[in-house]
């Protein structure tokens, strides 16, 4: 086992005075690691990141086009959203168009992150429901899915066709068999792989646009969704949003809990896949934006990739007091 690198430090004044350690992996459309930082071999829980593979079975199945599903769906599916308007009326729309409800969802309820939304809740006098988790669009796909294969509510279940079905479709695209799995936030099952089982994901998605296979041509149309509506895939002034427009749809990115990100990049037929071990989701915005940099695909001047990539350190007056940047010869 390789220990952790060091990606991401933390600067105040003329002190190091915090460091982010992870490991990190490129693979081509082989297959094969291209460059690996750390352990590739370490067992993680991409959490949300794998989203788009989770998705798969609902365009393989044919539930998507059944229910004639656009892009936005598609890239609501992928998605990890602040639960803004944009959001959560799409997700209703969707579930209505089934004949469901939010009764329906086994997400559970979250506070919405969009400001806007939350405020409105507390003018309102309501609560938060299910169609406000960040996950409600992967869990409409959930549920469209299970309607199409005529199987019961609990769509959770680790033995429902549904999360049997993604399982197939996670451990075919990794190249790995899954030791297991996790529950992730939103209840659903989510399957442990290497990181380097995870960047091999993403490389096969980069590639199948090369590709004839069903599964393949599956992959190219959630790529297509994340990249045409970045907006739905997270929300204003959030990584995946932001640095997916500075680099003009050509790379799809997604983050997870507890720091991990990934990234497709269709143009080089290359995945990424970054776990930070201590779990700081400002460490593994930092890192993705330095990986894709280093790769040419974002120019590390523009404003969408300064924010991520050497966020700036202030004091509640608004007084610079220090920035978080890539470590000392990462990603080199």
């Amino acid at each position: 086992m390789t220990d952790p690198v060091t990606m991401t430090e933390l600067w105040r004044g003329e002190l190091l005075e915090s460091l982010h350690r992870g490991h990190a992996v490129i693979c081509d459309e082989t297959g094969q690691v291209v460059q690996a930082w750390g352990d590739p071999g370490a067992v993680i829980y991409p959490r949300s990141s794998c989203k788009m593979i989770q998705a798969l079975p609902l365009i393989t199945s044919g539930a998507a086009a059944k229910w004639q599903l656009g892009p936005e769906q598609l890239a609501l599916a992928c998605a990890s959203h602040n639960g803004a308007a944009i959001h959560t009326d799409r997700v209703r729309a969707w579930a209505e168009m089934l004949g469901l409800g939010e009764a329906d969802f086994r997400c559970g309820p979250q506070d919405p992150d969009d400001r806007d939304a939350h405020e409105a809740l507390i003018r309102a006098h309501e609560q938060p429901c299910q169609i406000h988790n960040n996950c409600s669009g992967k869990h409409a796909g959930f549920l469209t899915l299970s309607q199409h294969m005529g199987a019961g509510p609990e769509y959770i279940e680790i033995d429902h066709p549904v999360q049997q079905a993604v399982r197939a479709a996670f451990e075919e695209v990794t190249g790995e068999t899954s030791p297991g799995y996790g529950i992730d936030g939103c209840s659903a099952p989510n399957f442990a792989t290497t990181v380097e089982g995870l960047a091999r994901a993403m490389a096969w998605f980069a590639s199948a646009g090369g590709r004839s296979d069903r599964q393949s041509a599956a992959a190219v149309d959630l790529v297509d969704a994340m990249t045409r509506h970045p907006e739905l895939v997270a929300g204003e002034g959030r990584a995946c949003t932001e640095l997916m427009r500075a680099m003009g749809g050509r790379v799809a990115i997604k983050t997870g809990a507890e720091a991990v990100f990934v990234a497709i990049i269709p143009e080089k037929k290359l995945g990424v896949a970054v776990k930070i071990v201590d779990g700081a989701t400002r460490a593994s915005e930092c890192a993705i934006a330095a990986i894709l940099s280093h790769l040419g695909v974002l120019d590390a001047d523009h404003p969408a990739a300064r924010t991520f990539l050497n966020p700036e350190i202030k004091s509640r007056r608004g007084i610079h007091a220090g920035e978080i940047r890539p470590a000392g010869g990462f990603p080199a």
